[in-house]
């Protein structure tokens, strides 16, 4: 059985970690708060530019005319998988490596390793990659709260450039989709060839337009803006998600904290009223014997 001294030497370690994890909870809660702002605040943008694009692509002449749309036999891909830098934010790592596996197991079955780009975005999955002696390309972004929008427009131009050159036929996007604080879904997402997909807000309408300077011309510069936002709405998705995993982590943690120190107190006191009545009866026991 532990001491007195190991219990109170346990109690004061559990409430250190305690307060630790009590911090960390309230940092992530307020970097959540202020991601998910981020990503309201460019939602309305996004939301209408894809009602205009869903319209205008739905239409009868509209789908076929930008390059990178078109739908070919993959022979190459281009997987990036997204994580975070940091841990202590439950499985939210460990399911973006478990789909990125069972992605790149999928692929190179079909298609050979050799025909496979990796892109790896966040530390922590670029590790859990190394460490299965794959090769990495460095996609040149740096995952932080505030992502750089211009990094990213490279990024996604490079790809877009190599799809229309056909040195990739798909390029899929790996990362955590937020539900809310408590559910992260891993997603699997098609970035290219690009697909107007409708959502809610998109209401199909048999709309003559009329496009000046023409068509082609609209679509050429309309769909790439859409792709690059997609990728960075993708991107803020992922860091939101990391977020909402890590303040319900370290709730979880405190929570636990708090029940370990509530039992190692009651085990503290057990034991110290114990010792106090062993001591009792040994002065009675002396007393006695004197008389």
């Amino acid at each position: 059985m532990a001491s007195l001294k190991e219990i109170r030497n346990r109690i004061a370690s559990v409430s250190s970690t305690r307060k630790i994890t009590s911090a960390m909870k309230m940092v992530s809660a307020a970097k959540l708060k202020k991601a998910q702002n981020a990503i309201e605040s460019g939602l309305q943008y996004q939301q209408k530019l894809t009602e205009i694009l869903y319209n205008f692509v739905s239409s009868a002449e509209g789908g076929s005319l930008s390059p990178i749309s078109e739908k070919r036999e993959v022979k190459r891909v281009a997987i990036i998988a997204i994580s975070s830098n940091s841990s202590l934010c439950g499985a939210f790592n460990s399911n973006v490596i478990k789909l990125f596996k069972n992605t790149y197991k999928e692929y190179a079955e079909k298609l050979g390793a050799e025909n496979i780009d990796i892109y790896a975005i966040g530390k922590k999955i670029e590790i859990a990659i190394s460490k299965l002696d794959l090769k990495l390309i460095d996609p040149n972004i740096e995952l932080t709260d505030k992502l750089d929008y211009q990094s990213i427009v490279v990024f996604v131009n490079k790809l877009m450039a190599d799809f229309t050159s056909k040195k990739i036929d798909e390029v899929v996007v790996l990362y955590n989709h937020f539900k809310n604080a408590g559910v992260q879904i891993p997603t699997k997402d098609t970035l290219l060839p690009f697909v107007a997909q409708k959502n809610d807000n998109c209401k199909k309408t048999n709309i003559d337009y009329i496009v000046e300077p023409g068509k082609s011309e609209l679509v050429n510069e309309l769909i790439p803006k859409v792709v690059r936002l997609k990728f960075y709405s993708t991107l803020q998705d992922s860091l939101v998600a990391e977020h909402g995993a890590r303040t319900t982590a370290m709730q979880i943690a405190t929570e636990n904290a708090e029940s370990l120190t509530q039992e190692l107190t009651l085990n503290y006191n057990k034991l110290r009223q114990a010792a106090i009545t062993t001591e009792i009866i040994t002065i009675i026991g002396g007393a006695e014997a004197i008389k």
